[in-house]
């Protein structure tokens, strides 16, 4: 607008308006004097302000004070009264502040983002279940995992026919006594489904002495590294669109778990194993390959113009919702590692047979130890 008033008179205000992609209309509205406000004049049919008075003082009559307008409006015409409408009942009780929600509504909890954060194995596990699609449509076999968050390792799985808080307990307690878990040393968070919210489940976790943790209602991205997990399980090529039986998904499962766990090579962990980072190896393999990769360099320096290499760095903290504030605490690989259990053999899986458990719900169960 500045620049055609001030280019204007010289070289037109159409071309400038047509150079500057500013229509003539918008520039000339503009540059008319705003006009004043007339005030709306009263309806001829609006109240007067005494009967306005005589309205309110109606509605506050004791017999009218816990009915709707519209109770009103048809007792006074039963009555032979007619003060005014509905609608102008409604606006009288707007202007006085007096028009609310009179039915309870339910208040829904504040639930607060949860923010945990694991320096070493064992710290936090990250629990949730997922469906298998069973043989025939609407038929599910449902997975149980627990992950530590950290090392990203299956701790403990099962597969069962149905979700049940008799069977979390079980896997958690098995899990936490392989895993020689301490009272107030572990938080294991999950979602809220019903298993996960059983008065089973609580006292189990407190007899243990584990923190609970909840994801929040309809969030997404509160369980990311189980999230993750189901991700890397159903998107193998050899994972079947449907299992034929429940001994069919507790095979396939006892072939991915170990390949998990001992074999994938996962990125956020400086391509380690779970296994490596749970069981206190990484910072060995770690030196090896710094190691391997420095002769390299010896042998071909050209081959590396930014230097020596290195390989990618080891995991210092795994979070859950990182503040944007948090900083990850600064910690030395080999110290890190030592926090773990320094079992170093294969990882051996123990088959339960099938078998119907105490909950009358038929169950494969695999764990990790």
């Amino acid at each position: 607008m500045e620049t055609v008033t001030e280019m204007g008179p010289r070289l037109g205000i159409a071309p400038t308006c047509a150079a500057l992609g500013l229509p003539r209309a918008t520039y000339y509205r503009r540059m008319r004097p705003a006009k004043a406000r007339v005030p709306r004049p009263l309806p001829k049919q609006a109240l007067s302000p005494m009967e306005r008075q005589t309205v309110l003082a109606t509605l506050h009559e004791d017999r009218f004070v816990d009915l709707a307008p519209t109770e009103i409006y048809a007792q006074l015409l039963d009555e032979g009264q007619h003060l005014c409408s509905i609608r102008t009942m409604y606006r009288v009780l707007a202007e006085n502040e007096e028009v609310r929600e009179r039915r309870r509504q339910r208040l829904h909890p504040v639930y607060a983002k949860p923010e945990l954060v694991a320096t070493a194995p064992n710290q936090v596990w990250s629990w949730d279940i997922t469906k298998l699609l069973g043989p025939a449509t609407w038929t599910y076999y449902y997975l149980y995992v627990l992950l530590d968050i950290f090392s990203r390792y299956v701790v403990g799985w099962l597969v069962a026919e149905a979700e049940s808080a008799v069977l979390a307990k079980r896997l958690i307690a098995e899990s936490c006594a392989r895993q020689n878990i301490e009272p107030g040393q572990l938080i294991i968070h999950m979602d809220r489904g019903s298993a996960m919210r059983s008065k089973t489940l609580a006292q189990t976790m407190a007899t243990l002495g584990v923190t609970k943790s909840h994801s929040r209602p309809h969030v997404s991205d509160d369980n990311p590294f189980s999230e993750a997990q189901f991700k890397t399980l159903k998107y193998r090529p050899d994972f079947p669109a449907r299992f034929d039986s429940l001994m069919h998904s507790e095979m396939h499962n006892q072939d991915f778990f170990p390949w998990y766990n001992e074999e994938h090579h996962h990125v956020a962990l400086g391509l380690m194993t779970p296994h490596d980072v749970h069981h206190g190896l990484a910072q060995q393999k770690w030196n090896r390959r710094a190691e391997a990769l420095a002769a390299k360099y010896v042998a071909h320096p050209e081959r590396f113009p930014r230097g020596l290499p290195t390989p990618p760095l080891l995991p210092v903290a795994a979070w859950i919702n990182k503040p944007a504030s948090a900083t990850a605490p600064a910690e030395p690989a080999d110290q890190r590692a030592s926090k773990g259990p320094q079992a170093a053999g294969a990882i051996d899986h123990l088959a339960a047979p099938t078998a119907v458990d105490e909950a009358g719900l038929t169950t494969t169960m695999i764990a990790a130890h």
